[in-house]
């Protein structure tokens, strides 16, 4: 059953500015208070900053409480956004990603970004595009 989308209330309308404000925001604090970012960032387990995977975790959960599992009994009989979804996640998505960082960190920024912190960003960017996007919203 496809449902109209309901109007957008004022968070969803002004998102990019609550991004943008929360950017400053941080810049702001990290600039006035150095040491205590540098403390939360020294929080980690396993080179993962536990602060950071609490957050990540906060953003992720809503979205994961919000599936409907009874309607995954349904996905076999119509696989086709499945199959384009795992096909563009997984397939063509990380290659990409792949592509662009090299040309991006080997070619167009090479002079600009040390080599060895350019292999790090293109791996990073090719993570980045095997993940499937979690800034969408469920109702």
């Amino acid at each position: 059953m496809i449902r109209a989308a309901s109007p957008m209330g004022l968070f969803e309308r002004y998102l990019t500015l609550w991004v943008a404000l929360c950017i400053l925001a941080g810049l702001a604090l990290g600039n006035l208070m150095p040491e205590l970012f540098s403390a939360l960032a020294a929080i980690e387990y396993a080179s993962v900053n536990l602060i950071v995977a609490v957050l990540i975790w906060a953003m992720v959960y809503p979205m994961m409480i919000a599936i409907d599992l009874g309607s995954l009994k349904a996905v076999g009989r119509r696989p086709k956004g499945l199959v384009i979804t795992l096909t563009i996640n997984w397939l063509i998505k990380p290659f990409t990603m792949a592509a662009l960082a090299v040309l991006f960190f080997e070619y167009l920024l090479a002079d600009l970004i040390n080599p060895g912190d350019a292999q790090q960003y293109i791996a990073g960017l090719i993570l980045l595009g095997a993940a499937p996007c979690t800034a969408g919203h469920l109702e």
